[in-house]
């Protein structure tokens, strides 16, 4: 007995679908690595052995997008209905007019997109159109008949989606038709209409899988063209069939895994001040740096501390510390970029609010002691812990003193006399100030003794009667024992009082030659200045010039005396 194409066919699906649906639950129920580690690492010892969990259920334990990615499996295994048509039209004796019956395929993918195929099917001819003779028209008559395609060729898929697969694909091959016979109504040998025949045979099309479940899908349709050579017997030579084919079925898959698919990064955040220590009233600059951004989407950004104020709405903010006790502080920040775990990310940066040192000053003065009327130069050395930058200023407790920077000077004009305060004071740029101080004594001026005129040796002019004014030799040891005197005091000057004795004739005009005769010994001899030599006649009883040494600021007493010019 012959065995239809319909029959063979429906075998074949029967015996590939129980095993297959065998492999596929089989093969569901396999946990992968990644689930076994992670129950190795997280269930508590137990007694017994956990009961494997059902395909079903771990289907829908396993995320969809986003955590996971259905891989090519290695192998897929189609069995289904196929229905065979010529197209466009059927031609008279066309043993492709009308078959039903089943296909199956085998796929090797050697790539997420690329596979290898085997196709086979087998098909039964239930009708064929006869062609009619004189005027009679074509018949369309109840026939018997099989036809095996065996194809080869390439597929390609496209994974992009989550549970559909498209694909398409090119085979090449050959197809086999028994012999067709008139199945009704007809018996002998008049009844085979078509004999059997092999022909080449090419199918391109393509088709759709919904993935139910990793192992198993749904082919929901495979349309092709299908080619065929088989004789045209209306023209006794081979013609081209164009006929297509429809599928539909199931797919097993085998092999392969649930290839985990990273989450996307979490985001990280950092953020840092600058200066990280101030003092109250100075700004600080606050930043954050965010990693993991998702381009295509807007981070929001909040910032808050526990001690004076931030502003900022971006990854840059700054602090305010107007009026912030000296003390260590925190800054948060917060970017987030939605709800999700991994969109949200927090950071923190210390600061801190330093204590203002205050200055310190010290003071000196030089003189420390003066004269009142006379001035001292005060120094005040300021120092600042924090090096800012100072000011300075002065006062007295007496007289005034003058100055701004880091020297002034005291007068003491008008001063009490005693011991004069001066008080330096120095302020930095917060306000913080010290003061030093130094004192200086203002005295009475010392009044030196008022100098005093004295006498020197006298010239005497007794010894030459003939010429008593004539200074002689005797009289030149006394002018120069003067002259020496009135070289070392350069400031001093000299009077010359002549005299003369009661008994001597023209006694008024020989006192005043005889002055007048010592200066000019003095002058042309000795080299003295005449302006520093004075000539007086006086009244005294003897033959003698009197010399009077008057240093400079002393007075002489010439009451009595009458200048000779």
């Amino acid at each position: 007995m012959r065995l239809s194409g319909t029959t063979i066919a429906t075998a074949v699906f029967a015996t590939l679908l129980v095993p297959g649906f065998s492999i596929g639950a089989s093969g569901a129920a396999k946990p992968t690595a990644s689930a076994d580690k992670a129950a190795d690492t997280n269930a508590m010892p137990s007694a017994e052995p956990a009961a494997p969990m059902p395909a079903a259920a771990r289907e829908e334990a396993m995320p969809e997008p986003g955590g996971q990615r259905h891989a090519a499996p290695p192998a897929e295994l189609f069995v289904g209905y196929s229905y065979l048509r010529a197209m466009p039209t059927i031609a008279a004796d066309n043993r492709m007019g009308w078959l039903n019956g089943g296909s199956a395929s085998i796929a090797l993918n050697v790539g997420q997109y690329l596979g290898l195929v085997a196709d086979f099917g087998g098909f039964d001819d239930s009708k064929i159109r006869l062609l009619g003779t004189g005027g009679s028209p074509s018949v369309d008559a109840d026939s018997s008949g099989t036809a095996y395609t065996y194809l080869f060729g390439p597929r390609v898929s496209f994974r992009g989606h989550e549970r559909f697969t498209p694909f398409v694909q090119a085979l090449f091959g050959g197809i086999h038709a028994s012999e067709v016979t008139m199945s009704t109504g007809c018996t002998g040998v008049g009844c085979r209409v078509l004999p059997a025949e092999n022909s080449f045979a090419v199918a391109a099309g393509g088709g759709l899988d919904f993935r139910v479940h990793h192992h198993f899908a749904i082919r929901i349709i495979q349309a092709e063209y299908l080619m065929t050579q088989f004789v045209d017997r209306t023209q006794g030579s081979r013609g081209l069939q164009n006929d297509m084919r429809l599928s539909a079925g199931v797919v097993f898959r085998f092999g392969g895994h649930r290839a985990e698919i990273a989450p996307p990064a979490a985001i990280t955040y950092s953020c840092s001040v600058n200066p990280s220590a101030v003092y109250a009233g100075e700004a600080i600059a606050a930043s954050g740096t965010a990693v993991n951004l998702d381009p295509a989407k807007t981070a929001v950004y909040t910032w808050s501390v526990d001690g004076g104020t931030v502003n900022g709405t971006s990854s840059t903010a700054k602090i305010d510390t107007t009026g912030l006790a000296p003390a260590s502080y925190t800054l948060k920040g917060h970017v987030s970029e939605g709800d999700r775990a991994g969109e949200n990310a927090d950071c923190t940066a210390p600061f801190a609010v330093r204590a203002i040192a205050p200055p310190t000053v010290s003071c000196s003065a030089n003189p420390s002691s003066v004269i009142s009327g006379d001035s001292s130069a005060i120094t005040a050395a300021g120092m600042s812990p924090d090096n800012r930058a100072l000011t300075y200023s002065y006062s007295a407790s007496s007289g005034t003193v003058s100055g701004s920077g880091s020297t002034a000077t005291l007068s003491t004009v008008g001063a009490t006399l005693g011991t004069v305060i001066v008080t330096c004071n120095v302020v930095d740029d917060k306000g913080q100030s010290a003061s030093g101080t130094t004192s200086v004594a203002v005295s009475v001026p010392v009044v030196a003794p008022k100098p005093m005129t004295s006498a020197l040796c006298p010239v005497q002019f007794e010894r030459d009667a003939r010429r008593p004014a004539r200074v002689d030799n005797e009289a030149k040891a006394c002018l120069d024992e003067i002259a020496l005197n009135l070289q070392r005091n350069s400031d001093a000057k000299i009077a010359l009082v002549g005299n003369a004795s009661n008994g001597e004739k023209g006694g008024k005009k020989l006192a005043s030659e005889r002055a007048v005769n010592t200066k000019a010994y003095l002058v042309s001899e000795k080299g003295i200045d005449a302006s520093r030599i004075t000539v007086y006649s006086g009244t005294q009883d003897a033959k003698t010039v009197s010399t009077t040494l008057i240093p400079s600021g002393a007075t002489l007493d010439a009451s009595g005396d009458t200048p000779v010019n």
